[in-house]
């Protein structure tokens, strides 16, 4: 689909209608006790609209519904095909309408209308109806015991499933927990962030347009306080489902240990390298990929490629020509498609990552921050002791360290706390493997920057995740449970005692 002009993309941003209610048991409704807040476009500061500002009140009657909807069967026990007749349909109307969703996903975030456009409605899209088209072609397995015993593994569906969503990717990552978990026959409450909230409500409206039956989707609006740490605790959710912070992650961990141990599966933070070895091909386009990998979605993203570890003899042509892509990567109008660089995502952002800035020691490109706009920057620092080279910033922020070969560039790779992703550019096929292997990752590119694609699980070590994956067929599997089925074949005569 080919890309509009500023002007026709705010002339849709004026006509757009937006979602303010909660959506549960089938329909938008307020908070129960009517409070509200303000959603802020983060580019222009203006108030969107008012969004329910939903609390314990509000997650126990969605969990309510969505047991109501699991125990009767109503999708649990429909047949595979159905279920992925009604989420291919779901996708389809995401397709019908991912113009207005694009534009409704910029303004609510920042994302810029280029991102939303290109990556976000298309893989959104593609990832629903992966996992619809998977439904059907997951087999259960025989247990080959003895003559006289079938074991039958079987999978069924965890329950009701607790989602809770960053703000970096809102609809992406709505689509990375409902397709998958609606997929395995679970009904789901979905807490949006706060920040980002509009998409992920004007979706369930779809959802039910596409014949999800009704309390199999709900979305409860609000802050981690009163929506996220109420799913946590709450007794008759049986798993959640986490992407965000590391620091509001573990907290899901202790949530589910002092209520119902609820199974938890956890996708972090990250700090992730991208070690550049002297022998590395075409510099040009290893600079290519270390610009995209750090700025793509203004930085903030959890695969962000925010460490650069350089060997000293290409460090000098290298950031050379990472200095000429940068020039690429303008800041502006989140809804210009030229833009590359949109609007962080909140006030509270834009201090956190400029309080970063302004510490910062041997900036080498950019370093401005202004209004919740921040340039692609990219700075020097001795070692991995500094903060920049530790912490997760989840900025447009590119850490450099210069190392003098690769078992200090693999050791300064993983001298970290996290291990989401990581990539090594080198032309020799055997320190390509050898690197590979040793980064301690989820995911580990060769000669590029990326995350894989729908087909690859995803998720990370250390504090980076835990308990499963996202994405792939490894995906289901945290929203299934394994049941055994013991049968006995032998006939009674046989086993009489004479």
């Amino acid at each position: 689909m080919a890309l509009l002009t500023r002007d026709e993309y705010g002339a849709i941003a004026a006509g757009l209608d937006f979602p303010g209610g909660a959506f549960i048991d089938g329909s938008y409704r307020p908070a129960i006790s009517g409070a509200v807040f303000d959603t802020v476009n983060p580019a222009t500061g203006e108030v969107l609209a008012q969004v329910a500002a939903c609390g314990a009140d509000d997650v126990d009657f969605a969990v309510q519904k969505a047991r109501a909807a699991f125990e009767d069967g109503r999708w649990a026990r429909r047949p595979p095909a159905e279920r992925k007749a009604v989420l291919i349909r779901l996708a389809r109307l995401i397709a019908r309408n991912a113009r207005d969703l694009a534009v409704m996903e910029s303004l609510d975030s920042g994302k810029t209308i280029f991102d939303c456009e290109t990556v976000d409605l298309p893989e959104t899209v593609n990832c629903l109806t992966w996992h619809a088209e998977a439904i059907d072609k997951i087999y259960d397995q025989v247990s080959p015991p003895s003559d006289d015993h079938i074991a039958m593994i079987l999978r069924e569906p965890v329950g009701v499933v607790g989602l809770v969503l960053p703000w970096n990717f809102p609809l992406l990552m709505l689509a990375w927990k409902i397709a998958p978990a609606l997929a395995a026959g679970c009904s789901v409450v979905v807490k949006p962030a706060e920040e980002t909230a509009l998409t992920a409500l004007r979706v369930a409206g779809l959802a039910a347009e596409a014949g999800l039956p009704r309390g199999v989707l709900n979305v409860v609006p609000g802050g981690g306080a009163e929506v996220g740490e109420p799913i946590g605790r709450h007794m008759d959710i049986d798993m959640v489902s986490f992407t965000g912070s590391t620091e509001t992650g573990k907290r899901f961990l202790t949530y589910a240990g002092e209520s119902n141990a609820k199974e938890v599966v956890l996708e972090m933070g990250g700090k992730n390298p991208a070690v550049v070895l002297e022998d590395a091909d075409n510099l040009d386009r290893v600079a290519q990929h270390v610009v995209n990998g750090a700025f793509w979605n203004m930085g903030e993203n959890c695969s962000a490629s925010s460490r650069l570890i350089v060997h000293r003899a290409v460090r000098d042509a290298l950031l050379a020509r990472i200095q000429a892509h940068v020039r690429h990567w303008n800041t502006g109008d989140p809804l210009n498609p030229e833009t590359r660089l949109g609007a962080l995502v909140s006030k509270a952002h834009f201090n956190k990552v400029s309080g970063y800035l302004s510490g910062a020691g041997d900036v080498l490109i950019g370093g401005r921050a202004r209004d919740g706009f921040v340039e692609a920057t990219v700075v020097a620092v001795p070692d991995s002791s500094d903060r920049l080279a530790r912490e997760e910033i989840f900025g447009p922020v590119l850490s450099v360290i210069e190392v003098a070969g690769f078992d200090e560039a693999i050791a300064l790779a993983n001298d970290t706390e996290y291990g989401l992703c990581a990539s090594i550019f080198t032309s020799d096929v055997k320190r390509a493997i050898r690197g590979a292997r040793a980064l301690r990752a989820g995911t580990v590119t060769v000669n590029c920057f990326g995350e894989g694609d729908i087909t690859t699980p995803f998720g990370g070590y250390g504090q980076s995740g835990f308990g499963g994956r996202d994405n792939g067929l490894a995906a289901h599997d945290q929203y299934t449970r394994l049941k055994t089925l013991w049968i006995d074949l032998a006939d009674d005569a046989d086993e009489a005692v004479d």
